[in-house]
């Protein structure tokens, strides 16, 4: 059937039809919604629908065929790869909107890019929408978990169909209206670099049972074991499902047989560049990235590796091997949880800088389900934010808590970890910010004087208010240069 015998009969429409864009719109049939579908290749479009000849697709060939099958308010969805492509999907449809219609990005946008959408759209009297999604292929057929920005009255137009397709937790959607403009991409990128640094200390978990010893495949069964308690999650359950699988042409473990150098698509960039643009430690997911980056740096490994020395293998560990396994499980719960404090904290600092009023335990309460970084973990940090106003995650009761019982562990592993030469930047950083933060004074002291000597920058004293300097190359009495 024709495009223009299904005019205006689509309820939404989904543009761009790689697996992910296809998946979602398979998403939303199977939840009763009629959809269209569009590609930039009408080929992809027609093979879509003759794979899926159930969810019933109208399929277009054109934009204009495109949006003309929608019902109005029309509601798209943009699946298309972030940055030039979007702009150019976008720019294709708007010949053919009409005031009041949505459109939806839920690529991995970065969020200036989409506050610079919303603000070029609502010019033309059309609505735009920020949404991050997570949970990969399987998460957009079966359920992924979805942040959306922008205007909150368009919100209330997708809400109904968002909502249904998100995955669902204890009954509600993981899906909420995060705030206007950005904020949806802006939570999607600091998801990004959770994740990122999820990753990295399971890794290091992993290099470190392996420095006693541990193969492949007990590894396996160790992080099995793990998911089954505290450090429940979906990266956790997947380490055990990738350590155990062989590999088919040699029958080791695959593991062994991947190149040690691990990608970026940028989200994990974007997330340190604004933490430091906004002045908020995220040591551990930078951390993340730079070991990222290292390991694709083979020039640079290889010479260091010809040039350098570490300490000699000690052979026994010289302790009892499941008390260090153990050990291990705690260290990686202690930085987890260093993760999304200072994820949750960037969050919180962008929310007042960009005027989002974001609601942060909103944030973690649905990523409880499926996205990447869901674990049992969040659903306690979701019940301390809803608790109470916590302006850091590490004050929340249970979680403070836990952090005390577990900080010994967390420091003899990284201890180890020093002395036998496993790279551990990720586990140190973790320990590394939880000690700062603690401190009743930090060294920043010494760092003002010594600011002051060769800038004369001043430094505010303990004792008393206002801007002080001294006058150090002079006859080293104290000036105050302001009252700060």
């Amino acid at each position: 059937m024709s495009t223009n015998a299904q005019a205006a009969s689509a309820q939404i429409g989904v543009a761009g039809m790689a697996v992910m864009g296809s998946n979602l719109a398979r998403n939303l049939a199977s939840k009763g919604f009629r959809t269209a579908i569009f590609n930039r290749t009408y080929a992809r479009t027609e093979q879509v629908r003759g794979e899926h000849p159930e969810a019933g697709f109208i399929a277009a060939a054109t934009p204009a065929d495109f949006v003309a099958s929608l019902e109005r308010p029309r509601r798209i969805i943009l699946m298309v790869k972030a940055g030039a492509p979007t702009d150019a999907t976008i720019d294709s449809l708007i010949p053919y909107l009409e005031p009041g219609d949505i459109v939806i990005d839920g690529g991995n946008a970065y969020f200036q890019d989409t506050r610079r959408r919303e603000q070029k759209l609502a010019g033309l009297g059309f609505s735009f929408i920020g949404c991050g999604i997570s949970g990969g292929e399987e998460g957009a057929l079966l359920g992924p978990s979805m942040m959306p920005g922008g205007p909150r009255e368009s919100y209330a137009h997708v809400a109904p169909m968002l909502e249904a397709i998100a995955a669902h937790y204890d009954g509600e959607p993981c899906c909420t209206w995060i705030g206007p403009d950005g904020a949806g991409h802006f939570v999607k990128m600091v998801h990004n670099g959770i994740e990122y640094a999820d990753m990295q200390f399971i890794g290091e978990a992993y290099e470190l049972l392996t420095s006693i010893g541990v193969s492949a495949a007990e590894a396996a069964g160790i992080f099995a074991s793990w998911n089954s308690g505290d450090l429940s999650s979906y990266l956790i359950e997947i380490t055990s499902e990738v350590l155990r699988q062989a590999d088919a042409a040699t029958g080791a473990p695959l593991v062994d047989v991947i190149l040690d150098q691990a990608g970026m698509k940028g989200t994990g960039t974007w997330t340190v560049q604004e933490s430091m643009n906004l002045g908020v430690p995220a040591s551990v997911i930078a951390e993340s990235v730079y070991a990222r980056a290292v390991s694709s740096s083979p020039l640079l490994r290889g010479h260091a590796r010809a040039a350098l020395t570490g300490p000699v293998p000690a052979g026994s560990t010289g302790q009892d091997r499941q008390r260090f396994i153990d050990q291990i499980a705690q260290a990686l719960w202690c930085a987890k949880v260093v993760a999304y404090a200072q994820g949750l904290d960037l969050i919180r600092v962008a929310s007042q800088e960009y005027g989002w009023d974001i609601n942060v335990g909103d944030c973690a309460r649905i990523w409880r389900a499926g996205c990447i970084i869901r674990a049992r973990l969040l659903d306690r940090i979701s019940s301390e934010y809803a608790a109470g106003h916590l302006v850091t995650l590490l004050e929340a009761p249970s979680i403070a808590a836990g952090l005390t019982a577990g900080q010994d562990a967390w420091r003899a592993v990284i201890a180890q970890a020093v002395m036998a030469g496993v790279p551990v930047p990720g586990f140190a950083a973790a320990l590394g910010y939880y000690d700062m933060v603690r401190a009743p004074r930090t060294n920043a002291a010494l760092t003002q004087g010594l600011r002051d000597f060769f800038g004369s920058h001043g430094y505010q004293r303990t004792d008393r208010p206002g801007v002080f300097h001294t006058l150090w190359s002079g006859d080293r009495t104290e000036v105050r240069t302001s009252d700060g």
